[in-house]
């Protein structure tokens, strides 16, 4: 629909505007699309009054629904009133295509220029086909079934009447007491940036026009996951060689992959919140890597800046986030109250208010909102699309590559299919709620398979007792979690189970809300009295396989110790049970490795596999090295460890370095073991010596394949200036000539490795 459509003219009017639209809109086709989207926004532009282009800035939170009548009264009055006279250019939460229709017709036939609306919504890992969580996906290290799960949302998403999601998290962070690693993939920024290109072009599809693609939005920018102690929201101080070689590349992975929004993020940076941040905002991402797309703040980002104590009131707090290069305001109020007074004081040019606009309506326009405002409400769409079973299926087979399996000791994995008298034991075994995770967008509650309806298909020969609730109630997003520490009801029937027992699946972990945004842990042990429970269990039986469910790493020492069998099955969506049953006994052999590092201890964090050597890096015969005195300093389990119920040998290491410009690196991989097995097999760089110290090591690639028994693969990399080059404390990317160490293996601490020389 083209915006002369929806301003209410007259028919024969209409129909003449159309056709010459058309005549027009042909004669474009043969020119670049990009120059005809420009002259369309800048035509646009023209029009809009100094209220309308400050609309398009603001974006509320749901205020009303269509079965509600007509609000009369209060703040949902003026925000309906608000969209009639098009001064809201999105919202957010305001889903279904019936909901999303009404809304729209009230911007697209009521406003002036009947300029169509965004629909927002956390879409994370997935709309209503719950994949795993994203750190869990990122286990994969499967880029093509990453890609597809974003491509699957996104189809249910938008046949829900959505077009943006605030998604993906391309945050990099090192610190498991913060509670949003669960969206994000880790650790590493090249594995983080591969998946984070693969999660955009899902989200965006090949025509971002089309009615089942919606806008992706790279977050948070920049430096969130390195808010200091874990604790969100709080201050991040990083220096310019962490942020230029760890904490932006994703970011420009995702500019690259030409994602539509940038979402700022809550932390200052370098003294300054990150929503006022010009550096961030302007130099850097819309100058030096010239995105085109838009920024919006996170929720209310724009006003905390006065509780930063950058800005002296909401006013201020305006001024500087649309000079820095905020675009849209979301629930902050500061651009819709007092934008318009620091236009007309000239703190803010109108320029910089029309270069807001433009990139806000041409990301409508590539939406293909300005051609059909209601493309993305079609209620037959949702009803067939939405929880498709081809999209279960896929749930399935992701869940399963997700799992990492920590320790198989006298390999007690698999189960044997004809094993007798099997204890489930734990309060997360027969949980349909808590495997979806946080950010579960709209999963139907207790809509997961649990792990005992899973195992029930393998075998009757099974006894389930709880052992202990460990959280009360039913707690929703933003509630207060309850943690049992008293209530042992539940202790004594578990273990008679266990001791009556040939062998014990305990599963244990976190609930869903213990992870995710403001779910900061300070303690990362088992939560509640499930310590206890497992201590207790192992006394009358150690022959335990435990089951984790949760949305970061765990300190696990005494399971380590312990326990024989150790399963990493994190939160992992609707096909949850069925994916652990079918690891559980064989059906699927684990392939997935850790993308963040276990620690023995809290006090080990920040822990992370890409570290730097120190000036004392020991083990020295004084006491006088790096370390600790009460612990280890190595992890518990490392980046990119990850278990398969066969073997894999690494051999034949070899570097060519013959073209100074193309490094070959070849290995051969064979499966030494007896059942077929994917392999990751990881390659990682250390520049001995550098104008910048870099790190003892830096993955730079990786390949996965399945081998079948007694399969073997040479294997080849091509090392370039991309991956042995850094950026320098300035931000420019150099390249020095000198020794490198090539390492290959199948985890960040087991691997083949040799040297070469990097000519000038």
């Amino acid at each position: 629909m083209s915006l002369f459509l929806v301003t209410k003219i007259k028919p024969l009017t209409v129909i003449t505007i159309m056709l010459c639209v058309q005549i027009v809109f042909c004669q474009q086709q043969v020119q670049d699309s990009s120059k005809y989207i420009e002259q369309k926004v800048d035509s646009i532009v023209k029009l809009m009054t100094l209220d309308e282009k400050i609309g398009q800035m603001n974006q509320y939170v749901e205020f009303w629904k269509s079965t509600d009548p007509i609000p009369t009264e209060g703040e949902a009055k003026k925000k309906y009133n608000q969209v009639k006279r098009g001064l809201i250019g999105a919202v957010l939460n305001v889903k279904g295509a019936t909901e999303v229709r009404k809304l729209q017709e009230l911007a697209v036939y009521e406003s002036r220029l009947g300029i169509p609306l965004l629909f927002g919504a956390d879409v994370i890992h997935g709309y209503q086909t719950q994949f795993p969580i994203p750190l869990a996906e990122a286990s994969s290290w499967d880029l093509s079934v990453i890609e597809k799960s974003a491509r699957i949302a996104a189809i249910e998403a938008s046949a829900a009447g959505l077009n943006w999601t605030f998604a993906p998290m391309v945050d990099i962070s090192r610190d498991a007491r913060w509670g949003r690693v669960m969206e994000g993939a880790g650790e590493d920024p090249h594995l983080g940036s591969a998946i984070a290109n693969a999660r955009v072009k899902g989200f965006q599809g090949d025509n971002l026009s089309f009615n089942n693609t919606i806008a992706a939005c790279a977050k948070h920018f920049a430096g969130y996951g390195f808010a200091e102690a874990g604790r969100d929201y709080n201050t991040v101080d990083v220096g310019t060689s962490t942020l230029y070689n760890v904490i932006l590349p994703p970011f420009k992975s995702a500019v690259d992959q030409n994602v539509q929004t940038f979402m700022t993020s809550y932390n200052i940076l370098n003294g300054i919140p990150t929503t006022g941040d010009a550096t961030l905002l302007r130099q850097i991402l819309k100058q030096k890597w010239q995105f085109r797309g838009f920024v919006v703040s996170d929720w209310g980002s724009g006003e905390q800046m006065v509780d930063h104590g950058f800005a002296k009131n909401k006013a201020q707090a305006a001024e500087l986030s649309a000079n820095a290069g905020l675009d849209m305001d979301m629930e902050s109020y500061i651009f819709i109250n007092h934008l318009k007074q620091a236009v007309k004081n000239n703190s803010v040019r109108i320029e910089v208010v029309n270069e807001a606009v433009r990139r806000i309506l041409r990301v409508k326009y590539k939406l293909g909102l300005f051609d059909d405002p209601f493309q993305y409400c079609d209620n037959d769409r949702e009803k067939t699309m939405i929880g498709h079973e081809d999209h279960e299926k896929f749930a399935l087979e992701l869940a399963k590559k997700s799992i990492v399996l920590l320790k198989n000791k006298q390999n007690i994995l698999p189960i044997d299919k004809k094993q007798k008298k099997i204890a489930l034991i734990g309060p997360l075994a027969d949980d349909k709620d808590n495997p979806l995770g946080n950010w579960r967008a709209q999963a139907k509650k207790n809509s997961a398979v649990s792990v005992l309806e899973g195992l029930r298909k393998y075998t009757n020969d099974l006894n389930f007792q709880k052992g202990v609730d460990f959280v009360s109630g039913t707690p929703e997003f933003g509630d207060k979690l309850d943690i049992n520490m008293t209530n042992k009801t539940g202790f004594r029937e578990a273990i008679q189970l266990a001791k009556n027992s040939d062998i014990v699946i305990m599963v244990l972990g976190e609930h869903a809300l213990q992870s995710g945004e403001s779910r900061s842990r300070a303690k990362l042990g088992l939560p509640g009295l499930q310590q206890q429970l497992l201590e207790a269990i192992f006394e009358v039986n150690t022959n335990i396989v435990l089951v984790l469910m949760n949305g970061r790493p765990l300190t696990l020492t005494w399971a380590d110790e312990h326990v024989p069998a150790i399963l990493e099955a994190w939160h992992l969506g609707s096909q949850s049970g069925n994916a652990i049953a079918q690891v559980l006994f064989g059906d699927h052999n684990p392939g997935g490795k850790l993308t963040m590092t276990f620690p023995r201890s809290v006090g080990q964090i920040p822990i992370y596999y890409n570290h730097y050597n120190t000036g004392r890096p020991g083990p020295l015969e004084t006491v006088l090295y790096s370390r600790y005195t009460d612990e280890s300093k190595e992890p518990l389990y490392p980046f990119g460890h990850g278990l398969s119920y066969t073997s894999f040998a690494y051999s034949d290491l070899k570097i060519d370095s013959t073209d100074n410009d193309n490094i070959k690196v070849s290995v051969t991989v064979k499966n030494i073991g007896e059942m077929g097995g994917e392999e990751i097999t990881q390659v990682y760089i250390c520049d001995i010596s550098a104008s910048v110290t870099r790190p003892v090591k830096e993955l730079k690639g990786f390949s996965k394949f399945f081998y079948e028994p007694n399969e073997s693969r040479k294997l080849e990399f091509i090392i370039t200036d991309k991956e042995l080059g850094f950026y320098n404390n300035l931000g420019k990317f150099v390249v020095e000539p000198g020794e490198f160490e090539i390492m290959v293996g199948t985890s960040s601490q087991k691997f083949l490795s040799e040297k070469f020389i990097k000519k000038k």
